[in-house]
């Protein structure tokens, strides 16, 4: 099993640099700046945990502690892939983005009160706990705008749909285990271990592949009525909340 370890960090590793580097070479990572960051972070991460990982109370602070850096980045990639793959529909992505930070808050809020009550408060149980509410809300996230896209019938161009297919697999991976983590003592349970790994593995070769070199985000056909539904709905909204306010004003100064 320590083989099949080394083998995956290495792989990532050689991945990771090969990714970097055509990406400096395209210039993409000025169009996906988080993202990239992400993939930067992931690899200066690995260096660091490997430089302290003789000290095993300095490499458990180092290792949660860029655990919940890259959760909080990975947030950044969700907002991203919003704001790119909405560009042409700039009123839905700004609803898009309050629902996400609204969601978002909400989940860390949520886990740091779970986690509150543990003993290992702000390190592995904190931090467990702060994944997996935002994993799971990046998973829902994911699904919901590839089902407007869907919908809607939205183009994706590549460079996006590799993004978005290579972050689901990793994160659809991440709160699967978090789902179903075999018990302290299982027989297979050191195998469980290997499964976000490998699942961040095959999402570089992914995004190796439909990353390997820029190509424009399509325009969506003209008959696409996103923007116009949102305004309708926007319009609805606001002369609520103007009936609304106008009602509390005369209960308030009758």
């Amino acid at each position: 099993m320590r083989f099949l370890g080394y083998t995956i960090w290495f792989g990532s590793i050689a991945l990771e640099l090969l990714f970097l580097f055509r990406a400096f070479r395209t210039k993409l990572g000025l169009s996906y700046p988080i993202f990239y960051f992400y993939i930067l972070f992931v690899l200066t991460q690995s260096f660091v945990r490997l430089a302290v990982h003789r000290w095993d109370t300095l490499y458990s602070y180092v290792y949660w502690s860029t655990e919940f850096i890259g959760v909080i980045i990975g947030c950044g990639i969700v907002y991203e892939i919003y704001r790119l793959g909405l560009a042409s529909f700039p009123g839905t992505a700004r609803m898009a983005r309050l629902l996400l930070t609204v969601v978002f808050v909400f989940a860390l809020a949520k886990a740091l009160v779970d986690a509150s009550s543990d003993p290992r408060w702000w390190a592995e149980a904190t931090t467990i706990d702060i994944e997996r509410a935002m994993r799971t809300v990046q998973a829902a996230a994911i699904l919901a705008l590839a089902a407007l896209f869907l919908v809607y019938n939205i183009p994706f161009g590549r460079n996006l749909k590799g993004i978005l297919l290579g972050y689901g697999l990793f994160i659809g991976v991440s709160v699967i285990w978090f789902t179903f983590l075999p018990p302290e003592g299982y027989q297979y349970r050191h195998f469980w271990a290997y499964l976000g790994p490998i699942s961040y593995v095959l999402a570089l070769c992914l995004w190796v592949v439909y990353l390997w070199s820029p190509q424009a985000q399509p325009v969506p056909a003209s008959d696409v009525r996103l923007e116009e539904q949102y305004q309708q709905v926007a319009a609805r909204t606001r002369r609520r909340l103007q009936a609304a306010r106008g009602y509390l004003g005369k209960v308030i100064d009758p």
